[in-house]
């Protein structure tokens, strides 16, 4: 092929991907400091020398800056030094990949006058305490709450401080059922009764409150229906009130006795029924309704399928019994342990609902025999280009050579897609491949060592902007090929 058929339909995204190919040549590499029209990848490069990164400063291009600042490779010298820069984006960055940053670094940014900076520093688990201690005095609220909410594990002193805030949305990060982190903090027993007393902090607090009598009797009757399924949790709870919460008119508190452990199966099968039936039945809000009308709605609406998606510890400690649960939440539970019989994993391998099959999958990868896991490919729908699901992030089963190869022809173009992880794929099947009408089966042959030279280069100027990226990062691409994609950029 010729450099005039070497024409890339999305030259930015080419860029993007020569700019993080591991074979660029380390001249090619400096030529890439001058391309403005990218987002500065070759900055993130795990390759950059020192030389490098100093003239990458001394550019003082912004994307390329922002992407100095998150890669993880930078010198400490360097990370310092752009902790002093003129731009707080660059210097926001520089916590995102903070594991290896030294103290010196921190010590510039704690009192850095960018909020975003000391937000990020706020909930960052690599600022050192001590750094990290003295943002609960920040004048913010919004970094106060910030560090209530990720620094779970903060001293007392610090926790006090944070929950008695004269803020209302600090004391409330301080006291969530919710935090960034596990595990949760338990607030001091003296400071119980007043965190009970809060509105703000109340259903945070309700885990941890002893339930005598009154206290029983007021958080029952709470006009707050996220109170009240924080009561519908806690460990103490007696049974004459658990069966009154079981009929709560907001159903995310039905959820929650549900979800006990010490629920009759009878109430569950109940409950079951009823959230699924007044789910159905629930009418819209309408337009001028208050957001207290419109959460209740939301909670309800998202009901059955909160339903599916608990995840209960205590299935997973215990999973036999809930093997052929008629519930799928108390079967993925089960599917989460890691200590099953063999039988028992062969059953929820096959289960009708696919999260539980790949719950169980990823939980036992090695108990997944090829033919099994060919099939719990073959039946998985992906969720849509705006929904990534987990499963689609990562390689949870393996398949053998001849497989790989078996699927480059196979009518299932997820299946396909799988045929480049041999990589001994021979070239006639990875030619096909990235002939293929889609592009995610395209995008997966690009970097393959065995696609003949023509096909890649037909990827280069391919119509999807992804697999042009890919085709672009392949460190087979030849440098006289690399060489030219540069002067096309101008570079």
């Amino acid at each position: 092929m010729d450099a005039d058929a070497l024409t890339p339909v999305h030259l930015d995204e080419v860029m993007d991907g020569l700019a993080t190919n591991a074979a660029l040549p380390a001249p090619m590499v400096r030529r890439m400091f001058a391309w403005r029209r990218g987002m500065g990848k070759v900055a993130k490069r795990p390759d950059l020398t020192e030389d490098m990164i100093a003239e990458i400063i001394a550019i003082d291009d912004h994307w390329l800056l922002h992407g100095l600042a998150l890669n993880d490779r930078l010198p400490d010298r360097f990370r310092v030094r752009l902790a002093t820069h003129r731009d707080e984006a660059v210097r926001a960055a520089l916590v995102v990949h903070a594991a290896t940053a030294p103290r010196a670094m921190f010590e510039q940014l704690i009192d850095d006058p960018d909020r975003q900076v000391r937000e990020y520093l706020a909930g960052g688990h690599h600022t050192p305490p001590d750094l990290r201690a003295r943002l609960v005095a920040d004048l913010d609220p919004a970094i106060r709450a910030a560090l209530a909410k990720h620094w779970t594990q903060a001293p007392e002193a610090i926790r006090r401080i944070l929950l008695t805030d004269p803020e209302a949305a600090v004391r409330a990060a301080a006291c969530s059922t919710y935090y960034a982190r596990r595990p949760h903090p338990v607030p001091p027993s003296d400071l119980l009764s007043a965190l009970l007393a809060d509105p703000v902090t109340r259903a945070g607090a309700v885990i941890h409150a002893v339930l005598d009598a009154d206290t029983l009797r007021r958080l029952a009757e709470d006009p707050s229906s996220t109170v009240r399924a924080e009561l519908a949790r806690h460990p103490d709870l007696p049974p004459s009130v658990r069966d009154v919460l079981a009929v709560d008119p907001a159903l995310s508190v039905r959820v929650k006795v549900f979800a006990r452990p010490d629920t009759p199966e009878h109430v569950r099968a109940q409950i079951h029924a009823s959230i699924h039936e007044l789910s159905r039945s629930t009418a819209d809000p309408g337009d001028d309704a208050d957001d207290e009308t419109l959460l209740e709605w939301f909670e309800n609406e998202f009901a059955p399928t909160e339903l599916r998606i608990l995840r209960l510890p205590w299935v997973t400690a215990d999973p036999v019994p809930h093997v052929d649960s008629p519930y799928v939440s108390f079967r993925v539970s089960a599917a989460a342990s890691r200590v099953l019989p063999a039988e028992a994993v062969a059953r929820l391998l096959d289960d009708e609902e696919e999260l539980v099959r790949l719950t169980m999958a990823s939980s036992a990868p090695h108990l997944v025999d090829p033919a099994t896991a060919e099939s719990i490919e073959r039946r998985y729908r992906p969720r849509g280009d705006k929904f990534t699901f987990w499963w689609d992030k990562k390689e949870v089963l393996t398949f053998p050579p001849a497989a790989l190869r078996r699927f480059a022809t196979d009518p299932e173009p997820r299946l396909r897609s799988f045929a480049p992880r041999d990589p001994d794929l021979p070239s006639d099947l990875a030619e096909k491949l990235a002939a293929d009408p889609e592009d995610r089966v395209r995008r997966a042959v690009a970097p393959h060592g065995n696609l003949p030279l023509r096909s890649l280069l037909r990827l280069l100027a391919d119509p999807s902007q992804r697999v042009a990226e890919a085709a672009a990062a392949s460190p087979f691409l030849p440098v006289e090929h690399m060489e030219r994609l540069l002067a096309r950029a101008g570079l």
